[in-house]
């Protein structure tokens, strides 16, 4: 397999020492091409060996040196306007047939970032003309007439092979364990294939796979070549050059000695991604040296993205299509159960269906201690033992293993009829779970080698070896089940979810129910049970229930006033949202100061502000009133004295927990009359939300628990800054009215455009010749202007000069740096260089 070893440039590692004694394999690039690295300022910093023989210069004497007393100006104009384009970390891009010295041969030439320098790699331009967009797209179309996944491996590997020239593509799968397995092969004859088998996760450390992840592709054009080292090793702050990105670096010596124990001697891999993680490689070797141009290794990586991307497309539609079918199943299964109002001891009688949610060999049931198992599963001794341990796991998601045995210890003694196990718990108090079961599957699994003895310690000191077997051994794996896949995962979860939300609402509940029914029987459904959808039935229900006994009607009229007016405060808060959710913090606020006045500030409040849906924000607003008033008739407000303590937070469901606690206060006695007020502080929200309510009569104080469920609530965001001090952190000026680019690239006008708009324009027009620029100009004359210099065919001086009788005050954009020479008329004209930043154009503009 093609590998990076330990000692691989990465971030984190010294890219130019191996056990502290310097290494000349940094920057070597393998005959065929060389490397510069240059300042933002765009002078030489660093240059490898063979640059001279490229270039007829030392690489001491590049040292130091502007880049344009090195290179063509034109080529790096061109250079210049490619870097402005890089967008990201580990962005990468590419010219072809560039000139990089007058008269010279054309060289394809890579470009990126590495820290502060801007490395430039070239190599001369191939004779062939490859139309790499083309190619692939007819690559790919016959990928897209593959049906399943190994026809579309096999037909990718050979299409690599065909486009690369290579003895040997291969399409290598990681596993989970990041081991790896070949799983497609393209092959010459001659060559003994590796279809099929396996390599420890040390051929490829965890470093190259990082590497992977982060670079599409990378060459070894001959594992014999020397290298060039670059040139000075370290910069004058002592930091090495990464190189992570090369497309001409070489690779530690611990990997060419491994390709050649395998027989390589050149080597090409690409990346194949899934959701951004590395999910496998094209591996491509050769016996013979060999080296592909720069444009065939891009049409290579380019087809690399395009199979990671179809892979990813062809797996997400196999996943959808089992998650609709076991969706099918899975809203039959909660049909039956929610028509018959089942409580969860009788999800026994659903096994069967619950069996054909996810693919098993058996399903066990615990629920209160009872078990019920059906097909192939543990005994119930054995599977009581299981649930123990199961009660050790995470009670929020489900627990799968493909291995019991591994991580229970008795499950040992039961792998051929259960090896493997999806758990779903399906309440917390107490612990019960629905447990999905697997046989032990016995496979035989041929590894390239001993994988219990990947390497051994050799002349590299501390370091290991590479292996130098590779003759096939076999392992016969006991005790492990077909894995369960992701898909499978979140048709548990979902299921999961479903039956704590759903059923548990149904049966956890039920006790309860039982115990209270009496109650919500006398519950005021006449009176509030419409509250939301309906105002008038809501009013008409209040009134109804606040009317006293002793007929006393105007305490009688002021009671029914408050409580509207608390009703028509909450609704006043959620119509302000067009009818969407309410802040917490503001309805206790508001209800406090509309109610309490001066003594508005004893209500102290702690929590992350939430939202209240509208249904729920009514109910909560009443409850709130009512607490209030009671305080400041009775509790802890009536006086001078008392405070009273709200503080709500999330709980491990993710309900809402408001706590009220009164200090301060004179002493407090229970009521003796149950009136309409207690009724909705104890029950409109089980009721209304089925949330809970909770009240205390303390002697020091009254203590109140509401909890509401979060279906009712929302994070609320971030609240807006009283004050503007941010406002300093914006640029001391800012730019205003339109703005004319002038460039003939499309992506740098557009960059230029998103630059110009972020300060301030109002408007940015954009053109890419003379003439249209003038056109644009006496339509409607900009507020300034930025205009590249050369505009491929011409130059921009001609609008210049239009802009300067105009008096409107422009800008040149040049990739030629400090060279160019401006016109002695316009000597003034600020100058920006690309790339530029927004800074740049901002100082580039006169206030």
């Amino acid at each position: 397999m093609d590998q990076l070893s330990a000692s691989q440039p990465t971030p984190e590692i010294d890219l130019t020492s191996c056990d502290r004694e310097p290494i000349h394999i940094l920057g070597a690039v393998q005959g065929f091409g060389f490397l510069l690295g240059v300042s933002p300022d765009w002078i030489v910093t660093r240059a490898s060996d063979n640059v001279a023989a490229w270039l007829g210069q030392g690489a001491d004497a590049l040292l130091g040196l502007p880049l344009d007393a090195v290179l063509d100006r034109e080529a790096i104009h061109t250079l210049r306007g490619h870097l402005q384009t890089l967008r990201g970390p580990d962005a990468v891009d590419r010219v072809f047939g560039l000139r990089l010295v007058p008269g010279g041969e054309p060289f394809d030439v890579a470009l990126h970032r590495s820290g502060d320098t801007i490395v430039i790699e070239a190599e001369p331009s191939a004779t062939e003309h490859l139309s790499a967009g083309n190619l692939v797209r007819s690559m790919v179309t016959r990928l897209q007439q593959t049906v399943g996944f190994d026809p579309l491996c096999r037909e990718a590997a050979r299409q690599m092979r065909a486009l690369t020239g290579f003895d040997r593509v291969m399409v290598y799968r990681f596993a989970e364990d990041h081991s790896g397995e070949v799983v497609a092969e393209a092959v010459r004859s001659g060559l003994d294939p590796y279809l099929g088998l396996h390599y420890p996760a040390s051929d490829i450390p965890r470093q190259a796979r990082a590497l992977y992840e982060r670079n599409w592709l990378r060459i070894i054009a001959d594992v014999d070549d020397p290298g060039a080292a670059v040139v000075p090793s370290r910069d004058p702050d002592g930091r090495p050059l990464d190189l992570s990105l090369s497309t001409l670096r070489t690779v530690s010596p611990i990997h060419l000695e491994y390709l050649r124990n395998m027989g390589v001697a050149a080597s090409l891999s690409v990346s194949i991604l899934r959701n951004g993680r590395l999910w496998g490689l094209f591996a491509c070797h050769h016996t013979e040296p060999r080296h592909i141009s720069l444009e065939r290794r891009t049409g290579a990586e380019l087809f690399g993205q395009m199979f990671s991307w179809l892979l990813e497309a062809r797996e997400r539609e196999a996943g959808a299509e089992r998650e609709v079918r076991s969706r099918e199943l899975h809203n039959r299964l909660l049909g039956a159960l929610a028509s018959g109002g089942t409580n969860l001891e009788s999800l026994s009688d659903f096994l069967d269906d619950l069996s054909g949610i996810l693919p098993c060999d058996g399903i066990g049931l615990w629920v209160n201690g009872e078990i019920t198992l059906q097909g192939s599963t543990p005994t119930a001794e054995e599977f009581a033992g299981l649930v123990r341990f199961l009660n050790r796991t995470a009670a929020s998601k489900a627990y799968a293993t493909d291995e019991i045995g591994r991580v229970h210890e008795p499950g040992r003694d039961f792998t051929e009829r259960a090896a493997g196990m999806l758990a779903i718990p399906v309440s917390r108090t107490p612990r019960d779970f629905l447990v999905y079961f697997r046989r032990e599957v016995s496979r035989s699994v041929t590894w390239a080698g001993n994988p219990v003895k990947p390497a051994t310690l050799g002349p590299n000191g501390i370091r290991l070896s590479p292996r130098k077997s590779f003759e096939a051994w076999r392992e016969t794996v006991h005790g492990r089940s077909l894995p369960w896949s992701d898909v499978e995962m979140r048709t548990a979860e979902a299921l999961r979810i479903t039956l704590l939300e759903v059923i548990l609402r149904l049966t956890d509940s039920a006790e309860k129910e039982r115990k209270v029914a009496q109650e919500r029987q006398e519950l005021l459904i006449a009176e509030l049970n419409h509250r939301v959808r309906n105002i008038l039935n809501l009013i008409r229900g209040v009134v109804t229930q606040s009317r006293p006994a002793d007929g006393a009607d105007s305490a009688f009229a002021t009671t029914v006033g408050d409580r509207i007016q608390a009703l028509a405060r909450a609704h006043d808060q959620i119509t302000l949202t067009k009818w969407g959710p309410g802040s917490l913090r503001d309805l206790v606020t508001l209800e406090a100061g509309a109610y309490l006045g001066t003594k508005a500030g004893r209500v102290v409040l702690d929590g992350a502000d939430v939202l209240l849906e509208p249904q729920a924000f009514s109910t909560v607003a009443l409850v709130v009133h009512e607490m209030m008033t009671n305080s400041a008739k009775y509790g802890a407000l009536c006086d001078s004295l008392g405070r009273v303590d709200v503080r709500w937070e999330r709980d491990a469901l993710d309900h809402l927990v408001i706590r009220w606690r009164e200090t301060g206060g004179p002493a407090v006695r229970a009521p003796t009359r149950r009136g309409f007020g207690t009724t909705i502080i104890e029950r409109s929200i089980p009721y209304e939300l089925k949330g809970e309510a909770e009240v205390r009569y303390e002697l020091a104080g009254v203590e109140a628990r509401f909890t509401i469920p979060p279906a009712f609530v929302r994070d609320a965001p971030p609240a807006a800054p009283k004050a503007v001090p941010a406002a300093s952190a914006e640029p001391s000026r800012r730019l205003t009215g339109s703005v004319l680019v002038v460039e003939d690239n499309m992506i740098i006008a557009l960059e230029a455009e998103e630059l110009l708009t972020s300060l301030g324009a109002t408007t940015v027009d954009m053109a890419s010749s003379t003439r249209e620029a003038l056109r644009l100009i006496d339509a409607a004359p900009p507020a300034r202007a930025l205009l590249d210099v050369n505009l491929g065919s011409e130059t921009s001086i001609a609008v210049a000069r239009k802009l300067f009788e105009l008096g409107i005050p422009y800008a040149f954009a040049t990739g030629y740096g400090d060279g160019f020479r401006i016109p002695e008329d316009l000597a003034d004209v600020p100058l920006v260089k690309k790339p530029y930043e927004a800074d740049d154009l901002l100082r580039a503009f006169p206030a």
